[in-house]
């Protein structure tokens, strides 16, 4: 058995009853980072309150070369831990097709996610989000521009964006750089960047931090920390309106 077990948002206790019992059962935990990490907390942190050694897996592991969790798992139950909720991304809906291909027993245990999260801490409803994107550090001459055709299209029909920012060996990319990189894509393929954005820090934790404003705005305040994540609004609801500001730092447009 292959349980894919969400770990949540912050740190080692977001982890659900649930999902918890299932880690103390099984006979090897590994810990998936590269799609999300947990930055409140540490491996060690985790061990000691799962009571159990956690394994780190590497994206090879997970996407190239999976055979050897399947084999174990054939046979003894294995618990894999993802932050957020697993099967958003699609590296854990890939692996679990790869053990039902293998005849592998799989199942899940959700965990909070960062698409509901951004809903309830700013406030944007969530059926009126539209396509997220992924906005990735470029390399050498790579400079992908679709996320901002894709933030564009989203608005075009009033849909929010949400934009995940990258994370690259041990780097991670923050609301100020997201924004940057938004407004270099819009001279590269010479359309109109947007300039109003909510960006947000620490989802999950007890220092959240939300903040709303043109992209001058947020550049000057300082969100800390990682993980961090965007959101590209389109025109708000009045009720949209009244909760940024009631519960983020709020500048309008």
């Amino acid at each position: 058995m292959l349980t894919f077990i969400g770990l949540g948002l912050s740190d080692e206790r977001d982890i659900s009853v649930k999902g918890l019992e299932a880690v103390r059962s099984a006979d090897l935990v590994y810990l998936e980072t590269h799609t999300s990490r947990l930055t409140g907390t540490t491996i060690s942190a985790m061990e000691e309150f799962y009571g159990r050694t956690v394994i780190p897996v590497s994206r090879e592991e997970m996407e190239v070369r999976p055979g050897a969790i399947l084999a174990y798992a054939m046979d003894h139950d294995v618990a894999l831990l993802c932050g957020g909720d697993p099967m958003v991304s699609t590296t854990h809906a890939d692996l679990r097709l790869r053990a039902k291909a293998a005849g592998v027993e799989t199942r899940i245990i959700h965990g909070a996610s960062i698409q509901s999260a951004v809903s309830g801490l700013t406030g944007l409803q969530n059926y009126r989000f539209g396509k997220p994107t992924s906005l990735p550090f470029p390399s050498g001459t790579w400079f992908p521009t679709t996320p901002l055709s894709t933030i564009l299209g989203n608005l075009a029909l009033h849909l929010h964006t949400l934009a995940y920012l990258d994370i690259r060996d041990g780097r991670f990319m923050t609301v100020t750089e997201g924004i940057g990189l938004l407004g270099e894509m819009a001279v590269r393929i010479s359309r109109p960047a947007p300039d109003f954005f909510v960006g947000i820090a620490r989802a999950g934790s007890k220092d959240a931090l939300v903040a709303a404003g043109s992209g001058a705005r947020l550049a000057k305040l300082e969100f800390g920390p990682p993980l961090h994540i965007l959101v590209v609004p389109a025109d708000l609801h009045p009720v949209e309106q009244e909760y940024l500001e009631a519960f983020s730092l709020y500048e309008g447009t």
